[in-house]
This record gives C-alpha cells, structure tokens and sequence, in this order.
C-alpha cells in the first residue's frame, strides 16, 4: 500500500471556526501544511451561511440574556463585557488581514448597524434601567442611550412603534456602533485568502470517516462522496470544528476527554422580509426577552440582515426539534451519539428539562398565524404577505456530565482538546461566531503552548495589539483600539469625527 499523504493540520469543516484557525496558523507559521476537509460542496454551508445563523455581530451591546438579574434586583455584566472585549479581538483579526491588502474588502462582511433592546412591561422596564445603569458606567458601554420616550423611540425603530396602545409600558436602549457580520461572506474570504498560499488545500465533497492514533499525531481517513475513493492523511494536529458533526468525530477518536459529553440538537426558523419598503423602515438589530422557560437561543429579535449587498429583515428564531445534528444530516445522528459514557448524562437532562422538550414541541407545531402573532410585538402593522418562513440552521446544545444534576444542558460553546494537545474540537452553538478569534486563540495557546509563548509570540502581539482582559480593564486602549478597528474596517470615516467610547 502506498504511504500516507503527510501534513502539519487537518481541519475538518469549512465553516468560520476552520477558516479563522486555518488563517491564523498560516499566519504565525507560513510553511505550516494544513488541509481543510468540507462534506458540502462549498465553504460556509451549515452554521456559517448567513440564514442558518442568528444575531450575527454579538457584541453584548443588546443581548439581554449575557446581563443576568438576580433574585435582589442586582444586574450581571461580566458576560456581556467579555463578549464585547472578545469581539473587538476578531475585530482586531480581521484589521490586520484588512491591512495587509490581499485579504479583500471587509464591507463584503461586516456592516455598521445600530444594536437596540426593547422591553415591555413594568417589570421589563425595570431591568432594562437597572441594566443600563449598570452597564453605561463600563467603558465599552458608555455610548449606550436609554429611553422611556415613545417619540424617541419611533425615530429609534420606526416600524416597531405605529399601532401600539398609547398606555403600553416600553423602554428601550440603542448603541449606535453596532455591527452585521455576514460570516457566510467572511468565510469564503478566509478560505479564498487561505488557498493562495503555498502548502494549504481546501477540499469539498469529502467526508472524515475514521481517525486513529498514529504515533504522536492521527491518521484520518477520508471518502470522496462523489465517487466513494478513500484516502488516508497522516496529521500532527487534528481539529474539529464541524458544527454538529463535531461530537461523533469527537467520539470517534475516542479520546479520554471526549466521555461523558452528548448533544441536544435544536433547530431554529426564522420570518423573513424581503420588501425593500418595509425593510426600509428597520436599520437595527432589536433584541428583547424570551419567553419564560424558553431556552437562550430564542431570544427574539427583529434584525437588519445585509446579505451580499441586500437588506433583509429577519425575525425570530422560532426553535425547533430534529435528531439530526446538521441541516444537511441524519435522523439518526442522535441515537447513533449515544454511548455507555453519556448515556447517564442524557437521561438526566431529559428528565430535567422536560419543560423545555415541551416548549420545543409547542414551537414546532405552531402555525403561521401564531408566528405573525409573536412578530406583531415588536412590529404591529406587521402583513403576512411581506414575511416567509426560512429554516435555519442546527445547533447541538452540549450535554455534559454534572456530579450534583448527573448531566446538564449547556448553553454556550466549548473547546475540548486532547491531552497531549494533538486533537482539539469545538462543540455548542452561541455566541460562536462572533468570539471565533477569540476561542481559536485559546485553543492555540492550549495545543501549542510552547510555540505560543515562544517563537509565535511575537506574531500575536502584532495582530493583536491588547486581548480581552486588558481592554476589560484599561478605558483608554480600549478606546484606541476600537477606533483604530472601526476605521480600518471601515464602520467609520478616518476623516470624521470618531466615536468618544469615553
């Protein structure tokens, strides 16, 4: 037999997460030789096609679910600040490809859009000034603005506000330098930029079916799905950072680290408008609260979409429930994760969180009308011939063991690596794509310690000039570092008078 084609990294998924890692590797070593292994037939097919994903550009400037209130009315912030610090290092990544001028445009990526949350109620009302109170004092938050006002409200979102009761109780909070990532577009991007370089191949219509301990790297097996030819490619590095699918390969590596993990697969809907007129009406992203019971992903919004060049709006997500861990997989992706090792933890989670199997099943089975009903809280005048329904994308929601509970439900994402560091996968769902640089970051300095103290170090620094603890903490580098992004990605004019951010 043949020997085995040798490289440095396989990457499995052309999705962000491979593309921003693939990129950024290639960047601190340029004779690294890494291949990308897609199962579709094109880069961003699943989580990262700009329909399948939801609020593209957290920031923590509008997700009231990262300001947690607790049971004495105080209001937690340290989430939505390191969710906004880590997006201003991907912004910070993306600067420094935008800089070197064979990376392309970034306004095929990233748009300046307004980032709004909107309550009702006095109890609503409530936490949202509790919140701003608390968050405008951080510096990444100082340009935030608070209102009870309705006429200021109706120049803030002016389609949400005609055909409301004149007694309604509303506030709402705007931050002007919000953003709309097409990670779709980013994505391609990456991949385009990654390919003009020596030594790196992005391959589609391929799938991973076995990966195996070879020495201290793997050899993993992949089929061409058009013709069904095997190939064997011997890797130091292996990553996993296939949306969904991740966790079977996890599992199949069979790794001490990946027992105990499972995956509770959620699937999303979206109302969507097209008609330039309506669209016209709504530049911002709206975040409120969600439902009681109802999981973190489906916090509703009415967002400004900018898809190749065009304005959609986007309302939703309404969730879903499906066995299959991708959009484009299989009914028995979930049975077929079931092992001795987890099984234990996901019938736990099935036991505890019937209520939120219940709501699954009630979002599943509602008609349009009812939708239109939901979308009619932020949007009244709202007319069912103006909206469609888009499914969107999978999320498996990880499932892990928990010593009180026996397993718990984890909202979030998380980065789970050999010991050895020569295997690393990223399971879960949001806020990914936002904090990708930030979570490819972690998984360099976890699987390449030494390289990353030692001869990358010198690199990082470069591309990022200040990481999320500092621009936590230091108002002043946060400030520059935001408007030196801001101007470079062309969210504003280096001309113009820039945002204080004071």
């Amino acid at each position: 037999m043949a020997h085995n084609e040798a490289v440095d990294v396989v990457l499995v998924g052309a999705g962000i997460m491979s593309a921003t890692l693939a990129v950024l590797l290639k960047e601190l070593d340029p004779a690294i030789k890494l291949e990308v292994v897609e199962l579709m037939d094109s880069g961003a097919a699943e989580s990262s096609n700009p329909w399948n994903n939801a609020g593209t550009g957290h920031a923590g400037l509008c997700e009231l679910n990262y300001t947690p209130q607790s049971a004495d009315g105080t209001v937690d912030i340290k989430k939505a600040v390191h969710i906004n610090t880590q997006f201003e290092v991907s912004k910070q990544f993306w600067s420094y490809l935008t800089k070197k001028g064979t990376f392309g445009s970034c306004k095929s990526f990233i748009s300046p859009v307004p980032h709004l949350s909107f309550v009702q109620g006095d109890s609503g009302v409530s936490f949202l000034k509790s919140r701003f109170d608390v968050l405008s004092k951080h510096h990444a938050f100082a340009d935030m603005e608070y209102t009870e006002d309705k006429a200021k409200m109706a120049e803030w979102m002016p389609l949400m506000m005609p055909g409301r009761s004149p007694d309604e109780v509303l506030a709402a909070t705007r931050v002007m330098n919000g953003t709309d990532v097409n990670f779709g577009a980013l994505t391609n991007q990456l991949l385009k930029h990654l390919t003009s370089a020596p030594d790196t191949q992005v391959k589609y219509c391929k799938r991973v079916t076995g990966l195996k301990r070879n020495g201290a790297g793997w050899t993993v097996s992949i089929k061409d799905v058009n013709n069904g030819n095997t190939r064997e490619v011997d890797a130091k590095f292996v990553f996993l950072g296939a949306g969904g699918a991740a966790l079977p390969l996890l599992q199949a590596s069979g790794i001490e680290e990946s027992k105990g993990f499972g995956g509770f697969p959620i699937s999303g809907q979206w109302l969507r408008c097209d008609n330039p007129e309506v669209v016209k009406h709504h530049q911002a992203k709206v975040y409120s609260q969600a439902a009681v019971g109802s999981p973190p992903m489906s916090v509703p919004h009415l967002d400004t979409r900018v898809v190749d060049g065009k304005k959609s709006l986007l309302f939703g997500p309404y969730a879903g429930f499906t066995t299959k861990f991708l959009k484009h997989g299989s009914f028995m992706d979930l049975p077929l994760s079931v092992r001795a090792g987890n099984i234990g933890p996901m019938l736990a989670v099935a036991k505890n969180n019937m209520d939120l199997t219940k709501y699954l099943v009630s979002e599943v089975m509602q008609s349009m009308e009812q939708r239109l009903d939901s979308l009619r809280r932020f949007y009244p005048e709202a007319k069912a011939e103006d909206w469609r329904l888009e499914v969107a994308g999978q999320r498996v929601q990880i499932i892990k063991k928990d010593p009180k509970k026996g397993g718990i439900l984890q909202f979030g994402t998380e980065l789970v690596s050999a010991k050895d560091g020569s295997l690393a996968a990223l399971l879960g769902a949001s806020p990914g794509a936002s904090v990708t640089v930030s979570i490819m970051l972690e998984l360099i300095e976890k699987c390449f310690p030494a390289k990353a103290k030692g001869e990358w170090a010198g690199k990082l620094a470069e591309i990022f000039p200040a990481r999320e603890k500092v621009l936590e903490t230091d108002a002043a580098l946060y400030r520059k570092i935001n408007t030196q992004n801001n101007i470079a990605l062309e969210l504003v004019e280096e001309s113009s008078e820039t945002p204080s951010y004071a």
